[in-house]
C-alpha cells in the first residue's frame, strides 16, 4: 500500500504474522525496497493497542503540563546518561551530524530499558557502563512508569518483528538478528513541541536535521502545524503525513553500516510551524531500537561488491551510541571513550 501524497510508502505487515508465505514475502519486499529509496516508512496492520498508544500520549502530555520545578525533579544528570527529563533548548539534534545550530524548540523525557533482570552480570555497571542505568521515573502522573513500561515492551516486540523482516529482506534466516536484539538498550522518549507565538532564529527548528543512530527507530507523530519532515536522494525536504492508526519507521546509522550504504539511513527534521497557523503544540513517541550493547555491527558480506573493501570498520553498538548522544547535548565531537565512561554519570 502506497500514499501517492509522500515520498514514504505505507505498508501494510499484518501478513508478517499470518499463515500466507506469498503475503509475506511482498511486505518483505516493500520494506526492502523502501530501505533501499528513502530508509523511511509507515506501518499499518502492526496489532498495536491504540487504547495504549492513547494512554501513553494522556500521560506524557500530563507530564509535561506540569511546572517545571516538577519536571526538573527527574532531570537528565549529564549527557551521557540519558535517563529523565531536558527542557526546551538543552539540545541539538544536529550536533551529533556535526552541525551547529541553535538549540531546538522542544523538551523530552526518556526512559532506558525497563524490567532489567536483577544479578545477572551482563547488565552490572561494570560490564555495561551506562546502558542498563534505572530510570527515573516521576512522582506524577502516578501511572507513568506503568504505562511507559507496556509501550516499551509493545515497541519492542513490533522491532522484533521488523527486525525478522529486514534479515529477510537481506536474504538472511529470519531470526538473523535475534541474537544481537535479545538484550537491547533500547530507548523511549517523548518529545513534547510547545506552541510559541515567536519565531524561531535562523536556522532554529523543532528538531534539527539528523540521523537516528541505532538500528531502526519508530515514530507515532501527531497532527499538528510543523512536523516530520525527510531529505530525499533528490535534494528535497518532504513532509512525512500522519497517517491515522499507524506508526513511522526509519532506520539508523548502525543499519545503514550493516549494509554497507545499500540501505539509507536518512537526514530527517521537525520543521517549525508556519506563522499565525494556531495553536501548533504536537507530541512525538520516539522509539529508538538498539542492539545489545555488545552486539558487534560488521558489514554483511553480501553488501560488499567483489573486489571491494567495507566502507566501515566493525563497531560496537554500544559504544556507537555514547559516540553520539555526548555530540548531540554538547555541540561538539564526543571525546574517545568507552562504556565505562557512563558510569560517573549514574
Amino acid at each position: 500500500m502506497s500514499n501517492p501524497e509522500s515520498v514514504v510508502p505505507v505498508i501494510d505487515i499484518a501478513p508478517l504474522t499470518g499463515g500466507d508465505p506469498a503475503a509475506k514475502a511482498a511486505v518483505v519486499a516493500q520494506i526492502g525496497e523502501a530501505c533501499r529509496e528513502i530508509g523511511f516508512f509507515q506501518v499499518i496492520g502492526h496489532g498495536v493497542d491504540l487504547g495504549l498508544v492513547q494512554r501513553m500520549y494522556d500521560v506524557s502530555r500530563n507530564f509535561f503540563d506540569q511546572e517545571m520545578s516538577t519536571k526538573r525533579a527527574v532531570a537528565q544528570p549529564n549527557p551521557e546518561t540519558i535517563r529523565g527529563y531536558c527542557a526546551v533548548g538543552e539540545q541539538s539534534f544536529a550536533y551529533s551530524d556535526d552541525v551547529s545550530t541553535p538549540p531546538d524548540l522542544h523538551e523530552k523525557y526518556d526512559v532506558g530499558p525497563v524490567d532489567v533482570p536483577k544479578g545477572d552480570p551482563y547488565y552490572s555497571v561494570e560490564n555495561a557502563g551506562g546502558h542498563f542505568l534505572p530510570n527515573q521515573w516521576p512522582a506524577e502522573p502516578a501511572a507513568m512508569e506503568s504505562i511507559w513500561t507496556e509501550y516499551f515492551g509493545v515497541m519492542n516486540d513490533l522491532c522484533g518483528r521488523i527486525m525478522g523482516a529486514f534479515a529477510l529482506a537481506l536474504e538472511l534466516p529470519e531470526n538473523f538478528f535475534a541474537d544481537k536484539i535479545d538484550k537491547d538498550i533500547s530507548m523511549l522518549r517523548a518529545i513534547n513541541y510547545p506552541h510559541t507565538g515567536t519565531a524561531p532564529l535562523p536556522g532554529q527548528m523543532r528538531a534539527g536535521a539528523h540521523t537516528d543512530y541505532g538500528s531502526l527507530t519508530i515514530v507515532r507523530q501527531e497532527e499538528a502545524p510543523g512536523g516530520l519532515q525527510v531529505f530525499t536522494q533528490d535534494g528535497d525536504w518532504m513532509p512525512v503525513p500522519v497517517v491515522p492508526g499507524g506508526f513511522v519507521v526509519n532506520i539508523g546509522d548502525l543499519m545503514a553500516q550493516w549494509t554497507n550504504d545499500e540501505w539509507i539511513s536518512t537526514r530527517h527534521r521537525v520543521a517549525p510551524p508556519p506563522a499565525d497557523s494556531g495553536d501548533s503544540r504536537r507530541m512525538s513517541l520516539v522509539f529508538f531500537h538498539q542492539p545489545n550493547y555488545d552486539a558487534l555491527v560488521e558489514v554483511l558480506p553480501s553488501c560488499v561488491p567483489e573486489g571491494e573493501e567495507p566502507k566501515y570498520a566493525p563497531v560496537t553498538s554500544g559504544d556507537h551510541l555514547i559516540s553520539k548522544f555526548v555530540k548531540t547535548h554538547s555541540g561538539g565531537p564526543a571525546p574517545q571513550q568507552g562504556l565505562a565512561s557512563l558510569v560517573a554519570g549514574g
